[in-house]
């Protein structure tokens, strides 16, 4: 299954809000540490390896 990057989020407004809120009154290192838990969480339900490196290597620009 290769990575989806077309639009698919239900609300990305709502999701984008969301995501500020949860960093609200953290520190930086608190908000890297959350940002971490969450990589992590969402790759743990993603699950399959290809996909996630798929997705590392366009996080960081270098698109296969």
């Amino acid at each position: 299954m290769p990575l989806n990057t077309a639009p698919n989020l239900e609300a990305p407004d709502d999701f984008y809000e969301a995501l500020i809120e949860a960093h609200k009154d953290l520190d930086l290192a608190q908000s890297q540490a959350l940002n971490a838990r969450l990589v992590l969480l969402l790759a743990n339900h993603i699950g399959r390896q290809g996909v996630l490196r798929e997705a590392l290597r366009a996080a960081r620009g270098n698109n296969p």
